[in-house]
């Protein structure tokens, strides 16, 4: 079960389709309702952010299918202009759009690994797993 397909986040619309199918993709992996929810929750945020910051970028999303482990990889990319403090934007309770601050961190303790870079005036990427436990 090796598939990608994404969603291009141009308006907030965008961002319900992106977790839905992030969703669908999860329940088709064989994970519970709960990490269904952990996912998706982390899929709004990273689809918010492209449409808050950058404007536009697209959330892509992988079955991960390897002898010992079964996972979905979601990769969030825009071509924004970056993100100027990295370290700030990843503390706990940091928000610039006046939000809750869960943002970035918040995507990080509800996923298995979190990976992001981010150049300025070049955009951002950041790429995300849960594993199927």
């Amino acid at each position: 079960m090796d598939f990608q397909s994404c969603v291009n986040i141009k308006k907030e619309w965008d961002i319900v389709g992106a977790r839905q199918l992030g969703r669908d993709i999860a329940k088709k992996i064989g994970f519970g309702t709960v990490d269904q929810a952990r996912i998706a929750t982390a899929i709004s945020e990273l689809a918010r952010n492209i449409y808050l910051y950058a404007g536009s970028g697209k959330v892509c999303f992988e079955a991960i299918d390897d002898m010992n482990h079964k996972g979905l990889s979601i990769i969030a990319v825009d071509e924004g202009p970056g993100i100027e403090e990295l370290s700030q934007v990843m503390e706990d309770g940091f928000s610039t759009s006046g939000g809750l601050g869960a943002g970035l961190p918040g995507v990080k303790r509800l996923m298995d690994e979190f990976d992001i870079v981010s150049e300025q005036g070049r955009g951002t990427e950041i790429k995300v797993v849960k594993w199927l436990r």
